[in-house]
């Protein structure tokens, strides 16, 4: 028996307060400079209902701030275009009406309409893709990990530069963030997700470890040890199959450092 496609599931974000942001940041804060107000909608007044764009434009340019409604099929792509990035809210949508796609070969993911429906909210850890709980315990735990390698830093400088600079080079050579990550997150349609989680990262343990006393030099490659924690979290299940592939991930969860974070199944 031929089994029947997976129904596409249209996706869009909105602020915390459950307002749809800008689908052109630079045109938005060209027109707030300008003192304009940008209209728009929130989806937590229209849930089960049908909306309108409230101010429609081109079909389908960017030409104002907010001219048409942009969904997702790929939710793990949505941080993308998120004005105030990380938190969000998720929703699932409807598309109603003419659609279209000003960016089709290069964005297959993009869905454009001037009417929705809105079917519900769902778990915003989805934007982070398959997997999201597993990425956001990860970036909840940083600030007790940076604080912890700070300490151990501080205890043996010289010790632990030696460790981190010998792993620091490995991630370099093997290019396991940079190149690994990065497009096996390409592959998956989760390059946003793992720009978004690369930059909470490093902010959460520079905060932290900078809290704890640690030097610049400390700090920078504590940052790099987060980011490379979360991305090996995010691209878990991308990155496994084979002894050197094992390896890369091993180096991005921290092989070869004190204290290896553990993996949530």
């Amino acid at each position: 028996m031929a089994h029947s496609a997976r129904p596409v599931v249209h996706y869009m974000a909105t602020r915390p307060d459950g307002t749809l942001p800008p689908t052109d940041n630079y045109l938005a804060r060209y027109h707030r400079a300008q003192g304009e107000t940008i209209a728009t909608v929130n989806l937590t007044d229209h849930v089960g209902q049908v909306v309108d764009h409230p101010t429609p434009g081109q079909k389908w340019y960017t030409d104002r701030p907010f001219g048409y409604f942009h969904m997702y099929t790929r939710p793990g792509e949505i941080l993308e275009r998120i004005e105030d990035g990380w938190p969000i809210r998720l929703w699932i949508v409807e598309p109603l009406g003419e659609t279209g796609n000003w960016g089709g070969d290069f964005y297959p993911y993009w869905l454009l309409s001037q009417q929705i429906r809105v079917v519900e909210e769902t778990e915003a850890w989805k934007a982070f893709g398959h997997r999201g709980v597993q990425t956001l315990a990860a970036l909840a735990q940083l600030p007790d990990l940076a604080r912890q390698w700070a300490t151990e830093w501080a205890a043996d400088p010289e010790g632990t530069r030696r460790t981190y600079t010998a792993w620091e080079k490995r991630v370099d050579r093997t290019r396991a963030l940079t190149g690994w990550a990065f497009c096996r997150a390409q592959y998956s349609r989760r390059e946003a997700a793992l720009q978004a989680v690369n930059q909470l990262a490093g902010d959460a343990a520079a905060q932290a470890a900078t809290a704890a006393g640690a030097d610049p030099h400390a700090v920078a490659l504590i940052q790099l040890r987060a980011r490379c924690l979360v991305a090996g979290q995010l691209m878990f299940d991308r990155i496994r199959s084979g002894e050197y592939e094992q390896s890369i991930r091993g180096l991005l969860l921290g092989a070869g450092l004190d204290t290896p974070a553990p993996v949530p199944a």
